[in-house]
């Protein structure tokens, strides 16, 4: 309803997720969103990048005049800001109080408007719980982010999430949540004492955690050469703004060089759409195919051929940077700190040399029960959370309440019409004009679905651009021309070939004409044979044009 919110709740209760799909829901209506985090990591989970790159800080603890001038005279900055009307700031929990500030006041310049953030909707989400903000040895003392002079600006909505996602297991919940309360009893330490040195009890084996940047690449790479099978190796390719790339290489959980051999303990890093795995799903290569992907069996006994995958940066629906890789790293060993979002089946840990609140908290959930966890120590801190932030936390939860009372008020009609009301506000003018476009032809005369489709064809509309505007898909915008043409009722469609790359139309066409048929699929396994990217939308829009 264009509230700024501060969306927070424990580890494993959906917070991305919840991300995830209002971004989802922005783009749907083509509205510009900056999809940014504290780290890397997190980035790499919403499919954007870093708040410091994003804002044009990078990793200055302050601006000076010069920088400040230097800024304003990028002109890609100015035309970021000015389109942007949703910023999304995820991990906010390690960002320091003194950014956020110098990033809010940034907003305010670029966009020449003092309303906070410049008069953008802002989404922070984050748990305090967790990592807090790495000090560097900053000029400024740290806080947390919601010290910052500007959260209180903001007047942020907060919705507080409870219900886990990860944990199904009773007790270990009751564990996790006594850690979060600071209220670890003695039975507690008797429970997590039960796992010491015992194997989890649903796995093969584990994923080993370390407090410390170790070097977990020697111990995966220790594991892999006692493996006598041959190994395979998959290099990442990318494409776009080098900066950018490098941006996403290192944020990326994927090696640039993947090596592989049958029997290698592997993770996935990536949420798979369809279901099936998600980002820290744990599995052992068993065959390669025909392709030379490897075929993963993960834990409980699924199976995936896994092929490239692709992790981007956008911006204005553009694609800036893109890198593809196998959603794949190995899984022996890895750090708290990457272990950021994911969901283990089974894990190895040792937290006696915890060395900051919260660290166990954040390693412990990530296992999804108690009995899927091999504890090989733990010391004190390591069953800390600060005790500022559980009092805000409290303070939290209490005002999510009184926002989700005020929701209950509401009725569904009169939360619809606030959606609506705020998305005639930052919908793209050009998305407008087409709507009415839109409304007036069909006030003209009641037409049927395809000729209004043929009214944007002529005015030569891109496809995107079309479906967006009806509200489908771009393959039922296809099917409308289909039919067009089957009823020599279509204007020309010439133009709709730039929705191709030269190479792809012309890799299509001669596979319709080496598989001497119309049908698509015959088509796409040639060409997938042929180690050719392609898709079902990209053969129809080709087949369009064979007899041309």
């Amino acid at each position: 309803m264009g509230k700024n919110v501060f969306l927070t709740g424990p580890a494993g209760s959906g917070k991305t997720h919840v991300l995830n799909s209002y971004i989802q829901y922005l783009k749907s209506h083509a509205v510009d969103v900056a999809v940014t985090a504290s780290t890397g990591i997190a980035a790499t989970h919403l499919g954007g990048q870093t708040i410091h790159s994003w804002s044009g800080i990078g990793i200055r603890d302050i601006l000076t005049d010069y920088d400040i001038d230097e800024m304003m005279q990028r002109a890609y900055l100015y035309k970021r800001f000015d389109r942007t009307k949703v910023l999304i700031i995820d991990e906010v929990s390690m960002l320091h109080h003194f950014r956020l500030d110098l990033i809010e006041w940034i907003c305010r310049q670029m966009k020449h408007n003092e309303k906070p953030f410049g008069g953008m909707q802002v989404v922070l989400s984050g748990d305090f719980f967790q990592l807090p903000p790495i000090t560097r040895g900053e000029i400024v003392e740290s806080e947390f982010a919601y010290k910052a002079e500007c959260w209180k600006d903001a007047k942020l909505t907060i919705c507080h999430i409870s219900e886990q996602h990860r944990q199904r297991d009773n007790i270990y919940l009751s564990i996790l949540n006594q850690i979060r309360q600071n209220k670890v009893t003695d039975k507690t330490i008797e429970l997590l004492k039960s796992r010491f040195n015992k194997d989890p009890q649903s796995a093969r084996e584990s994923t080993r955690l370390y407090t410390h940047n170790i070097d977990v690449d020697v111990v995966n790479k220790r594991h892999l050469d006692l493996i006598s099978n041959d190994t395979r190796s998959y290099h990442m390719t990318s494409r776009g703004s080098r900066g950018l790339v490098e941006t996403l290489k290192k944020s990326c959980l994927s090696p640039e060089i993947l090596e592989l051999k049958i029997g290698a303990r592997v993770m996935f890093t990536k949420n798979h759409m369809e279901g099936g795995y998600v980002n820290g799903t744990l599995g052992v290569v068993v065959d390669f195919n025909n392709f030379g992907d490897p075929t993963v069996e993960t834990n409980n006994g699924m199976r995936f051929s896994v092929t490239p995958q692709l992790w981007k940066i956008e911006e204005e629906g553009k694609v800036k940077a893109e890198i593809s890789q196998l959603p794949l790293r190995l899984a022996w060993a890895i750090t708290v700190h990457k272990s950021q979002g994911m969901s283990l089946d089974a894990m190895e840990v040792d937290l006696s040399k915890s060395f900051v609140r919260g660290m166990g908290y954040v390693a412990l959930s990530r296992v999804r029960s108690l009995d899927g966890m091999k504890l090989l120590g733990f010391n004190e801190m390591s069953l800390e959370v600060d005790g500022e932030v559980l009092e805000k936390d409290l303070e939290f939860q209490k005002m999510s309440e009184s926002e989700a009372d005020k929701l209950q008020e509401m009725t569904k009609e009169e939360i619809l019409e606030k959606q609506k009301e705020w998305l005639r506000k930052i919908e793209p003018e050009e998305k407008i004009k087409i709507r009415r476009k839109e409304k007036e032809q069909n006030r003209e005369v009641k037409k049927s679905s395809q000729e209004i489709t043929a009214g944007f064809l002529a005015e030569e509309v891109p496809l995107k651009d079309i479906a967006e505007a009806r509200g489908v898909k771009q393959e039922t915008i296809v099917s409308h021309i289909e039919d067009l043409i089957a009823e020599n009722k279509c204007p020309d469609v010439t133009y709709l070939k730039r929705e191709l790359k030269r190479s792809e139309l012309d890799d299509i066409l001669l596979a319709f004409k080496k598989c001497k048929t119309t049908t698509l699929s015959p088509v796409y396994n040639f060409l997938t044979k042929q180690k050719k990217k392609t898709s079902y939308l990209k053969l129809r829009l080709g087949r369009l044009f064979l007899s041309n």
